[in-house]
């Protein structure tokens, strides 16, 4: 059993996006449907494909911030002010499991680095194609809706 939706989207997601500057419904919905299709919101936080509720590969996770954090300070600032203190220099990948923000934080920066437009927070195909794009390129957007129904609910609940 993961997290509730209504729970990670309030406590988690959000007030992550708007301390990154970075809040919309649209940002809230898509990193929900993210958590839904690569974890089932948590229910499995590390397997070969990644680590937490957005299954982040180390690769992946080393990747945005040499390619992209690197290259703005004050952001990556921010960013690693997520992380623990002591345990990111010991073991910078464990933070994608038990650090719920700062793994939040790296997946939208991983939206982010891949430039897409996102749709409206409503468009349930449209942010699978951004989920497909950036974490899952040999998904189905029909991955995103079944695991947005079966994980989230609704399609009313949309922000």
């Amino acid at each position: 059993m993961g997290i509730a939706a209504s729970d990670l989207r309030q406590h988690v997601i959000r007030p992550t996006l708007v301390y990154l500057g970075r809040h919309s419904p649209s940002a809230e919905a898509l990193l929900l449907g993210v958590a839904a299709c690569q974890s089932a919101l948590g229910a499995v936080l590390t397997d070969r494909r990644g680590h937490g509720l957005y299954r982040i590969a180390e690769q992946r996770h080393q990747q945005i911030w040499d390619q992209h954090l690197a290259l703005d300070p004050d952001l990556a600032s921010k960013i690693r002010g997520l992380a623990s203190q002591h345990a990111f220099l010991t073991a910078p990948h464990l933070e994608l499991t038990v650090n719920l923000r700062y793994s939040t934080a790296i997946a939208w920066m991983l939206i982010e680095a891949a430039g897409s437009k996102l749709p409206d927070s409503h468009d349930l195909l449209g942010l699978g194609q951004i989920w497909r794009q950036v974490f899952q390129p040999q998904g189905q957007s029909r991955d995103f809706l079944n695991a947005w129904l079966s994980c989230v609910g609704k399609l009313s609940q949309v922000a």
